[in-house]
Protein backbone atom coordinates (compact mmCIF):
# COMPACT_ATOMS: atom_id res chain seq x y z
CA UNK A 1 0.00 0.00 0.00
CA UNK A 2 1.35 3.19 -1.03
CA UNK A 3 0.69 6.68 1.39
CA UNK A 4 0.79 9.72 -0.22
CA UNK A 5 1.84 12.71 2.09
CA UNK A 6 -1.71 13.97 1.54
CA UNK A 7 -3.25 10.77 2.96
CA UNK A 8 -0.94 10.34 5.77
CA UNK A 9 -1.87 13.54 7.06
CA UNK A 10 -5.78 12.80 6.79
CA UNK A 11 -4.78 9.74 9.14
CA UNK A 12 -2.27 11.72 11.73
CA UNK A 13 -5.20 14.29 11.74
CA UNK A 14 -8.23 11.28 12.98
CA UNK A 15 -6.14 9.70 15.08
CA UNK A 16 -4.90 12.83 17.00
CA UNK A 17 -8.92 14.24 16.90
CA UNK A 18 -9.60 10.73 18.41
CA UNK A 19 -7.38 10.61 20.89
CA UNK A 20 -8.28 14.04 21.80
CA UNK A 21 -12.03 13.46 21.90
CA UNK A 22 -11.51 9.98 23.79
CA UNK A 23 -9.27 12.43 26.42
CA UNK A 24 -12.37 14.74 27.03
CA UNK A 25 -14.25 12.00 28.72
CA UNK A 26 -18.05 12.49 27.60
CA UNK A 27 -20.75 12.26 30.38
CA UNK A 28 -24.22 13.15 29.08
CA UNK A 29 -25.62 12.77 33.05
CA UNK A 30 -27.27 16.36 34.02
CA UNK A 31 -24.93 18.25 35.79
CA UNK A 32 -25.59 20.76 38.59
CA UNK A 33 -24.69 24.25 38.12
CA UNK A 34 -24.98 27.74 39.93
CA UNK A 35 -25.55 30.85 38.55
CA UNK A 36 -23.73 33.46 39.97
CA UNK A 37 -25.44 36.01 41.66
CA UNK A 38 -25.08 39.56 40.30
CA UNK A 39 -23.47 42.59 42.29
CA UNK A 40 -26.00 44.81 41.39
CA UNK A 41 -29.43 42.85 42.77
CA UNK A 42 -31.09 44.92 45.31
CA UNK A 43 -29.53 47.91 43.99
CA UNK A 44 -31.61 51.49 43.15
CA UNK A 45 -31.04 52.15 39.44
CA UNK A 46 -30.57 55.74 38.97
CA UNK A 47 -30.77 56.92 35.27
CA UNK A 48 -28.33 59.57 34.29
CA UNK A 49 -26.50 61.81 31.00
CA UNK A 50 -22.85 61.18 30.52
CA UNK A 51 -21.11 64.27 31.01
CA UNK A 52 -18.20 63.99 28.81
CA UNK A 53 -19.42 65.40 25.51
CA UNK A 54 -22.26 67.20 24.01
CA UNK A 55 -24.19 64.04 22.39
CA UNK A 56 -26.23 63.01 26.09
CA UNK A 57 -25.70 59.49 25.65
CA UNK A 58 -27.97 57.28 29.29
CA UNK A 59 -26.60 56.03 31.99
CA UNK A 60 -27.70 53.88 34.27
CA UNK A 61 -26.22 53.71 37.71
CA UNK A 62 -26.60 51.68 40.93
CA UNK A 63 -26.08 51.69 44.07
CA UNK A 64 -26.09 50.31 46.64
CA UNK A 65 -28.31 50.95 50.60
CA UNK A 66 -25.24 53.12 51.36
CA UNK A 67 -25.63 54.99 48.17
CA UNK A 68 -22.03 54.30 47.03
CA UNK A 69 -21.99 53.72 42.95
CA UNK A 70 -21.58 50.00 42.10
CA UNK A 71 -22.17 49.93 38.87
CA UNK A 72 -22.68 51.98 35.47
CA UNK A 73 -23.83 50.87 31.97
CA UNK A 74 -25.31 52.18 28.93
CA UNK A 75 -29.02 52.93 29.07
CA UNK A 76 -30.68 50.75 26.39
CA UNK A 77 -34.29 52.57 26.78
CA UNK A 78 -32.20 56.15 26.05
CA UNK A 79 -33.29 57.68 22.30
CA UNK A 80 -30.07 58.80 21.70
CA UNK A 81 -27.04 56.54 22.61
CA UNK A 82 -30.03 53.24 23.03
CA UNK A 83 -27.27 51.69 25.74
CA UNK A 84 -24.01 51.92 23.55
CA UNK A 85 -21.11 54.08 25.34
CA UNK A 86 -17.88 55.48 24.40
CA UNK A 87 -14.56 54.51 26.75
CA UNK A 88 -15.01 57.82 28.28
CA UNK A 89 -18.44 57.19 28.86
CA UNK A 90 -17.94 53.46 30.01
CA UNK A 91 -15.58 54.32 32.62
CA UNK A 92 -17.68 56.73 33.91
CA UNK A 93 -18.09 54.73 37.25
CA UNK A 94 -14.59 56.09 38.31
CA UNK A 95 -15.45 59.11 38.82
CA UNK A 96 -17.37 58.20 41.67
CA UNK A 97 -15.34 55.31 42.48
CA UNK A 98 -11.58 56.41 42.99
CA UNK A 99 -9.05 57.04 45.14
CA UNK A 100 -7.84 59.58 43.61
CA UNK A 101 -10.72 62.29 43.26
CA UNK A 102 -10.33 65.30 45.11
CA UNK A 103 -12.88 64.87 48.11
CA UNK A 104 -12.51 68.63 49.50
CA UNK A 105 -12.12 72.23 47.59
CA UNK A 106 -8.53 72.98 47.42
CA UNK A 107 -7.15 76.69 46.85
CA UNK A 108 -4.05 78.05 45.30
CA UNK A 109 -3.29 81.56 46.00
CA UNK A 110 -1.92 83.83 42.70
CA UNK A 111 1.92 83.46 42.76
CA UNK A 112 1.90 80.59 45.22
CA UNK A 113 3.11 77.38 44.12
CA UNK A 114 1.03 75.41 47.26
CA UNK A 115 -2.41 74.38 47.26
CA UNK A 116 -4.41 74.53 50.82
CA UNK A 117 -7.90 72.90 51.92
CA UNK A 118 -10.52 75.50 52.00
CA UNK A 119 -13.84 74.88 52.63
CA UNK A 120 -17.03 75.26 50.32
CA UNK A 121 -18.37 78.63 51.45
CA UNK A 122 -14.83 80.59 51.62
CA UNK A 123 -14.49 79.20 48.12
CA UNK A 124 -17.78 80.39 47.23
CA UNK A 125 -17.76 83.77 48.88
CA UNK A 126 -14.26 83.94 47.43
CA UNK A 127 -16.15 83.23 43.37
CA UNK A 128 -18.58 85.76 44.19
CA UNK A 129 -16.16 88.13 45.22
CA UNK A 130 -14.26 87.55 42.07
CA UNK A 131 -17.19 87.98 40.40
CA UNK A 132 -18.42 91.00 41.37
CA UNK A 133 -14.74 92.70 41.43
CA UNK A 134 -14.24 91.96 37.32
CA UNK A 135 -17.80 92.53 37.08
CA UNK A 136 -17.28 96.39 38.78
CA UNK A 137 -14.18 97.04 36.54
CA UNK A 138 -15.73 96.21 33.48
CA UNK A 139 -19.22 97.00 33.26
CA UNK A 140 -20.57 99.60 30.57
CA UNK A 141 -24.05 101.23 31.19
CA UNK A 142 -23.64 103.31 27.68
CA UNK A 143 -21.78 102.65 24.23
CA UNK A 144 -20.34 105.16 22.46
CA UNK A 145 -22.92 105.84 20.41
CA UNK A 146 -24.71 106.74 24.08
CA UNK A 147 -27.20 103.73 24.20
CA UNK A 148 -27.99 102.35 27.31
CA UNK A 149 -26.22 98.35 26.95
CA UNK A 150 -26.26 97.49 31.12
CA UNK A 151 -22.93 94.67 29.93
CA UNK A 152 -20.17 93.85 31.91
CA UNK A 153 -17.40 92.92 28.77
CA UNK A 154 -14.70 91.57 31.93
CA UNK A 155 -16.67 87.78 32.02
CA UNK A 156 -17.53 85.19 29.66
CA UNK A 157 -19.19 82.09 29.91
CA UNK A 158 -18.82 78.31 28.67
CA UNK A 159 -21.59 76.56 29.71
CA UNK A 160 -21.41 72.44 30.08
CA UNK A 161 -22.80 69.64 27.66
CA UNK A 162 -24.43 67.59 30.91
CA UNK A 163 -26.73 70.30 31.27
CA UNK A 164 -30.22 70.08 29.79
CA UNK A 165 -32.77 72.84 28.90
CA UNK A 166 -34.05 73.92 31.86
CA UNK A 167 -30.30 74.77 33.27
CA UNK A 168 -29.02 75.92 30.71
CA UNK A 169 -32.34 78.06 30.81
CA UNK A 170 -31.43 78.87 34.40
CA UNK A 171 -27.81 79.66 34.10
CA UNK A 172 -27.97 81.79 31.48
CA UNK A 173 -30.41 84.37 32.50
CA UNK A 174 -28.35 84.12 35.73
CA UNK A 175 -25.61 84.95 33.08
CA UNK A 176 -27.76 88.17 31.63
CA UNK A 177 -28.60 89.31 34.76
CA UNK A 178 -24.76 90.19 35.59
CA UNK A 179 -24.74 91.75 31.97
CA UNK A 180 -22.84 89.08 30.43
CA UNK A 181 -22.91 88.98 26.65
CA UNK A 182 -19.64 86.85 25.54
CA UNK A 183 -21.96 83.38 26.33
CA UNK A 184 -21.18 80.10 23.93
CA UNK A 185 -22.11 76.66 25.28
CA UNK A 186 -19.85 73.35 24.44
CA UNK A 187 -22.66 71.77 22.35
CA UNK A 188 -22.26 74.53 19.57
CA UNK A 189 -18.33 74.59 19.46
Amino acid sequence: MKITRRTFLKISGATAAGTMMGGLGFDLSPAEVYAQELRIKGAKETTSICCYCSVGCGIIFHTDANGKVINAEGDPDHPISEGALCAKGASSYQIAVNDNRLSKVRYRAPYSNTWKEVSWEWALDKIAANIKKSRDASFMEKNTQGQVVNRTNGIASVGSAALDNEECWLYQTFLRALGIIYIEHQARI
